[in-house]
């Protein structure tokens, strides 16, 4: 029913801006009663993380960002839906206007800065999900103000460790000043260590993933995956938005400073996805992001090196019908290549991707 009313709500929310049009579809999201997700062919099951995940097209973080509705989005057929940014105290982050749309581009760019109700209000919400089917995961990051980043992390942990599938460590964000700093070989690896070892304090099952920016040069790849291969690391998310504005965009809003993510991030988020696949193989489990808007991206993701799969901005212009369109998209290409499992393709073409993505 949802996918099918978005062609007619879709020319009134963005004739709103498009913080407010966005504030009011998670809150309805957040007061839709409770429904089944859509069965999945079983073909597209992953499991990865010590979990089976039904499909694998999930909703990235900052969606949701204070987990008001998970459930309502795991009902419109997402494999896995990623809350947050999280920060340990509220903060009402960068002042808006902060998002803009580029629908020229199929493409958004955001200063949000970490807008947050706090650590509390998300642990209690997730709490009280914490006995319902469905994988989430919450995003977890650092206030701006903080005095000591890492303890940050570390409470984030300590206080959702347990109430979620995953934590993902977000040190890629371009809209905190100072963030993208703890991508530093030294400060990831403290970092890491101690984010590991307060879930292990907690006695979680919570699996920790580590979110990494589209702008790092190899270099820092390199150093990145062997810190997050070192550390334990259960799977790498690659990647967050960026900073670069390609030549190409046409969006009347495309010099808005922030992060921009949609259709112009695809092809070096895919790059760089498939680069972290060269490195670190079938050992570490990827979670490609980054201009999924069809079957045809998702299906090159999997080619590149992800197990699963990420996407939101594509949502603001296609609407939530396209889950189920890519999950469709992805069987027909299953039975076109003889696959029995996705499994089969991660990876595939990740050199090939590396070079011409």
């Amino acid at each position: 029913m949802i996918p099918a009313l978005f062609p007619l709500v879709r020319p009134l929310l963005h004739a709103l801006d498009a913080e407010t049009a966005h504030g009011l579809t998670v809150g309805a999201l957040a007061r839709l009663p409770l429904r089944q997700p859509p069965a999945d062919d079983p073909r597209l099951c992953v499991t990865v993380i010590s979990r089976q995940f039904p499909n694998p097209i999930g909703l990235a973080a900052g969606f949701d960002k204070g987990a008001q509705a998970p459930d309502a989005l795991l009902g419109l057929g997402f494999g896995f839906v990623e809350v947050g940014g999280v920060v340990p105290r509220p903060q009402p982050g960068n002042p808006r206007p902060r998002v803009f749309r580029l629908p020229e581009d199929g493409a958004v760019i955001n200063r949000f800065g970490l807008n947050s109700e706090g650590l509390d209000v998300v642990r209690a919400r997730l709490a009280a999900r914490r006995d319902r089917p469905g994988i989430v995961g919450v995003n977890i990051g650092a206030n701006k103000d903080a005095t000591d980043r890492l303890a940050d992390y570390v409470a984030c942990t300590r206080g959702l460790a347990g109430l979620v599938d995953f934590i993902t460590v977000n040190v890629s964000s371009p809209n905190t000043p100072g963030l993208r700093d703890l991508q530093g070989e030294a400060f990831l690896d403290d970092l890491l260590a101690r984010v590991v070892a307060a879930r292990d304090e907690a006695g979680a099952g919570t699996a920790v993933l580590l979110k990494i920016a589209p702008d790092i040069g190899l270099d820092g790849l390199d150093a990145m995956t062997a810190t997050a291969r070192r550390r334990g690391i259960d799977a790498l998310v690659v990647s967050n938005t960026t900073v670069a504005r390609p030549a190409s965009l046409r969006g009347a809003s495309r010099a808005e400073t922030g992060g921009l993510s949609g259709r112009p991030l695809f092809s070096p988020a895919t790059r760089l996805l498939a680069e972290t696949f060269l490195r670190v193989g079938a050992g570490l489990p990827l979670i490609g992001v980054g201009g999924v808007d069809s079957a045809e991206a998702a299906w090159t993701k999997i080619r590149a090196g992800a197990s699963l799969v990420q996407l939101y901005s594509a949502l603001v212009y296609a609407g939530p019908g396209l889950v189920g369109e890519i999950k469709a998209g992805l069987v027909r290409r299953m039975e076109a290549e003889g696959l029995r499992s996705l499994a089969q393709f991660v990876g595939r073409d990740a050199a090939e991707l590396a070079r011409t993505a």
